[in-house]
Formats: structure tokens, sequence, C-alpha cells
């Protein structure tokens, strides 16, 4: 520890304080009087902020140190592994222009300028190359230039991106990073050392446009991952494979369930038969549990008068995501992107008392917003989709009411659907938002004592609010522990004032209802393909298209089967015969490739017997049993799926 005259005070995180010499690294005083600081350590937040551990301490200050456990600890670990990766680049293809490559959860990317796409075998020798950097522990160092000062730098060396980066700036110093001989335009923090990776591995590659727009030049991005084990590295490479082989876009297909297809257009969707059919399970079940819950079904158009989204503030909001509206005789007219304008005209429709709130209305409504192409994904984003969507119009005293049954309601309906674990977050006020402080500060408290009363843990996401009032985000956990946004309860302040919404208050005067945006699944597509991938496309008996396939030996059994069949089908199960002139074993394959959750096989011996052969999809015999008790079981089945 450097010998200094002026003493500073750190506090650690378990409250310990030590007084170290003024300019001592943030290393030196994590370390003490003769320690060694343990290699897990990355870096170090200094008053909350992330520093390299070479950072030098000048005041008193707050110290803890950053593990890969940390979220913070993770972003440095692979900032610092996109450099290394961005240095073998460099060291194999000297043409290669650098541009960004930041941290991403799981991973890493950093995007070239280079003639042509890398391929596979550009990747392995990358990442060699990687390796044999990483092997050489390259001290990683800060240094600091003025800003025009890095620009000529970066000209030079021919790094035309990283000029214009620069040239951007409004800082009069830059920070620059280097490990060997590789130097990079960064903020940082980064690892003290190239040799600190332990594990690192790259996983593909794609085009990316320059600042992520589709009229500047295709880059070209690396992906990678990185551990600080190999055991761990080869645990996230198995649930990639494991990820790839519940992608919905891919069982999708192979189920029959949806397509997408360029005729069409990008970002629409085909239902076939049987992703028709467990949509129509989903819808029904969300109606039939909307009208006991004491909603209204609507239904609206799919287009509108452009006034009306004048109206709403759409156009000035959200208008880079709608569709260029259409001219219908001397009007305009557009595809909706939302439904709560609708709603909005169904309440004002009619006179409307304190006594009649709340009043809820619910929609299966298919919507329409422009993402560009690049971004579209299966079912997961898409231009075309249908929100389970419902507008509550409250007075401000039942808004904490309302938004408890809807969490009640909204944890119901995911748990039916098989999903336990929730992370949930409370978005306060943006910088521009409408309506009063006083309005924000008595709806974010609403949201937050519904979720105290229901044990719900929560955290904030300061400044996250949409523009007209704060709101709750779901995400829902799958069996990959994947979070996927779905569910959302937002308060509208501005819709309200927008469209003068009003109710007649108990002191006979005119009052503004407030009003509740909420969807519990999001949208039928992308809750469908989130549906896909947690079951890998074997869905709860409940909800799979076929429940029963009766598969007979031989055509002896062909009436016994086609009896059975219909018994079952009179019993109200989803079942099918298989009668094809083939062997059983290749039948009970086929169906157990179709996912059906339950198979039963009819030879001579269940014909003499009058019983069933049954198997489960994973391949479990179940025995011989009457057909009653089959359709006991099955009954049982749906019964616990359904409950689970």
């Amino acid at each position: 520890m450097p010998v200094g005259t002026q003493q500073i005070q750190v506090t650690l995180p378990d409250g310990v304080r030590r007084h170290v010499p003024a300019g001592c690294t943030a290393r030196e005083a994590l370390c003490g009087s003769g320690g060694a600081l343990s290699p897990d350590v990355l870096a170090a937040t200094v008053n909350g902020v992330p520093m390299d551990l070479d950072t030098a301490l000048t005041g008193d200050a707050a110290l803890e140190p950053l593990t890969f456990r940390s979220p913070e600890g993770r972003e440095v670990y692979r900032h610092s592994s996109a450099h290394i990766m961005a240095q073998a680049v460099k060291d194999i293809f000297p043409s290669a222009q650098l541009t960004i490559g930041p941290a991403i959860e799981d991973g890493f990317y950093y995007d070239f300028a280079f003639e042509r796409p890398f391929t596979p075998d550009d990747l392995q020798q990358i990442e060699a190359r990687a390796h044999a950097i990483i092997q050489a522990n390259y001290p990683i160092k800060r240094m600091e230039m003025p800003r025009l000062k890095a620009v000529e730098f970066f000209k030079e060396r021919g790094e035309q991106y990283k000029a214009e980066i620069i040239e951007s700036l409004p800082d009069e110093t830059v920070s620059l990073y280097s490990q060997g001989n590789f130097i990079d335009l960064c903020r940082g923090p980064h690892l003290p050392s190239t040799g600190t990776v332990r594990a690192l591995k790259l996983l593909s590659s794609a085009g990316a446009y320059w600042r992520g727009d589709e009229r500047n030049p295709m880059l070209q991005r690396i992906y990678g991952t990185s551990f600080p084990t190999q055991a761990e590295l080869d645990a996230h490479l198995a649930k990639l494979e494991e990820i790839k082989r519940r992608d919905h876009r891919k069982l999708g297909k192979e189920l029959d369930l949806i397509t997408m297809q360029d005729e069409i257009g990008p970002g629409l969707v085909l239902w076939h038969p049987k992703g028709a059919l467990v949509r129509l399970l989903i819808e029904n079940f969300w109606r039939e549990q909307h009208l006991k819950q004491g909603y209204e079904l609507v239904y609206s158009p799919h287009v509108a008068r452009l006034d009306l989204w004048k109206t709403s503030g759409h156009v000035d909001y959200y208008r880079e995501n709608m569709f260029v509206p259409m001219k219908v005789e001397a009007s305009e007219y557009q595809l909706k992107p939302m439904n709560c304008p609708f709603h909005i005209m169904i309440y004002k429709s009619h006179l409307r008392s304190y006594r009649d709130l709340p009043i809820r209305y619910g929609e299966l409504g298919t919507v329409y917003r422009y993402e560009r192409t690049g971004v579209l994904h299966g079912l997961l984003r898409v231009r075309g989709f249908t929100q389970d969507d419902a507008h509550l119009f409250c007075r401000p005293d039942q808004i904490e009411g309302e938004v408890s049954r809807v969490l009640d309601f909204t944890f119901f309906v995911l748990r039916t659907f098989g999903f336990s674990e929730f992370e949930v977050y409370v978005s306060t006020m943006p910088e521009k938002a409408v309506g009063s402080p006083e309005n924000w500060a008595q709806a974010t408290a609403a949201l937050e004592a519904a979720l105290k009363s229901r044990g719900v843990a929560y955290r904030i996401d300061p400044g996250e609010g949409v523009f007209y009032g704060p709101k709750i985000d779901i995400k829902i956990k799958d069996v990959l522990g994947r979070a996927w946004q779905c569910s959302t309860v937002q308060i509208d302040f501005n819709n309200p004032e927008r469209f003068e919404l009003a109710y007649t208050g108990e002191d006979g005067k005119a009052h503004r209802p407030i009003m509740i945006h909420r969807a519990l699944m999001g949208s039928i597509e992308r809750f469908f393909g989130i549906l896909i991938e947690h079951y890998a496309g074997a869905f709860p008996t409940w909800l799979a298209p076929v429940q029963v396939k009766v598969l007979n030996i031989t055509d002896k059994q062909r009436d016994y089967a086609e009896t059975v069949t219909a018994q079952f089908t009179a019993a109200g199960f989803r079942a099918e015969a298989d009668l094809r002139n083939e062997k059983v074993g290749f039948k009970i394959r086929e169906a157990e490739k179709a996912k059906v959750p339950f198979m039963i096989v009819v030879g001579d011996r269940e014909l003499q017997a009058g019983t069933l052969s049954v198997r489960g999809r994973s391949g479990a015999n179940l025995g011989s049993m009457p057909a009653m008790a089959v359709i006991d079981l099955i009954r049982a089945d749906i019964a616990k799926g359904m409950s689970a």
C-alpha cells in the first residue's frame, strides 16, 4: 500500500471502516494491511459506481467488491471478454474495423465492419486466438486521452467507426483500455487482466446495422459467452441446446401448430387446425373466467378513423409503431395498434353514475403494430397479434381494490397454465409524464399497497412508468428459468382527460374516472409461443390438441378401435384412431413424437377381454384396464393439470 500523509476512510459492505492513504487503489483498500485479494473479485463499486480495481481513491468512499455472482460483476467479466474477442478478430483479420461490443444477458457480442460475414471456420480460429490471449494474461490498463487527440489516434489506426463515436461525445477527455497491442475506446470498468477469464465460447454470427439503423452499413456481429469455470460454461451450453430443442418455431412446424410464410408477410401468423384448437381452448378459458370475475366482453373493429388515434395521443407518442394510414373516401383510417380507445368510446356511449363503477370491459382484440423485420421473432415478436385486453373504469378510491382483484386474477390464470415463479416490478413516474405528482403518488401507493396486502415481493423500477401513469409488470419464469414479460397493470390519467370521460358523483357533480389498462397473458401469440417452449410442445392434457390416440395392432381390431375412439369422444375427450396398416411400434413412436398424452393400444388380448392397454407419452406403460377406468384416469389428469 502506498505511503502517504493524507488518510481517507473506506467503508466495506460489512460496516468495517478502514483508514488508508489517499491515492491508494481500490484493490489495496480492499486488501487491507498485508492481506491478499480473493481472485474472485473482478472490480469494485466506489460509492455505488463500478470501477477498476486499480482506480485510485482520492476521498472517503463506500467500497464493495464485485464478483461474477453480482450483475455488475458479470457485466465487467463479459465486457472484458468482448474485448478479448475483438483483439482476436483484429489479430486474424487486421482489416476488420471495431465498432461496439457490450455485455448482454448471458454473454456478449461485438460488431465489426468487415467485407464479408464471418464463417463457422472463422469463429473457430477467432476462439482459438481468444484462448491464446487469455493464456497470455495481458494486463488490462486504463488510459485517458483528449477527445480530439483520440479521434486522430483511431483514424490513424483505420478505425473510422471509433473516431465517429468519439466525435459524437461531449466530453473533452475519453478513456481507452489496452491489453497487449490491442487498444479500444471504452469507459470501463474492466478485469485486471485477460487471464481472469477462465472459460470462453463463441456461439454464432449475424448481420447488424450500424447504430441499429437499416439505412446505415451492415456490420458483422459475433456472439459469445464466458464463465469463471468450464463446468459453468458446459452447463450453459447444455441449456442453450435445450432451448434450441424447445424452440417454438421448430416445434410449431413439427407439431403442425403454426407457420409464418413469406408469401403472407413477416410477423403474420397462420394458425393450423391443431394450433387453432389450442388457441380456442385458451380463449374459451379466458372468456369463461372473465365472466366469472365480473367483466363484460366487448368487440371492436380492426380499423378506425385516424382522428381517434390523434385524440388518444397515439399519433403523437406511438406513431413509429403504427402502420401507414389508409385513405377511405375522404377520411384517413388506421389499423388499430391498441384496443383502449374503442373501450373508452363504449364507456362514453352512456351517462355514468358513481354507482355504475367500476366498469370492466374485456376483449380478445387483434391489433397491428409496425415492427422492423430485424426484430421479428416467431410468435414472440409479431406484427399482428391478439391482446387479452381489459380496461377498467373506476373512482380514485377504488384503485387499490381493483388492482388487488386484477393481481389475484393474474396469478390464478398464470398458475393454471403451469407457471409458479414470478418477478414483479412497480414502475414509477418518468421524466415526461401527464398528470399531477399527487395523482402519480396516489396511484403508485395504491399499486404497492395491493402487492403488499398479498405478500407479493416486488422491486421498484424508477422512472419506467408509461407517460400516462405508473404500472405493475409481472414476468413469468419458465421451466428453464427464463423470465418472460407477460402481465401488466397500468394506471391511466391521460385518456380520461383526452376523451373527457366523466361520471356523476354522490354530490351530483361531474368527476373524472381513473382508467386501468390490464393484460394477463400479454398476447395470445406470445403466450402460446412461451407455452410451447415451457412444455417443449407436450402440453398438459387439458390443452393438448389430441388427448387420446387409439392404435390397433392388426386389422382384426379395427372395429374395436373405432368403437373405443367413439367412446372416448362421447366422454368429452379429443380422441383419434390410427388405423393405418403399420407396425404398432411405429404408430406409438409417431404418437409420442406428436406429444399425445395417452395412447390406447388394442390387440387380440384387449379385444377378447374388453380392456385397453394404456401408455403415457413419456413411454410409461400404465397397464391394462376397462374403458371407464381409463376415462377416470384421464379426467383426473386433466383436473390435476388445471389446478397445478
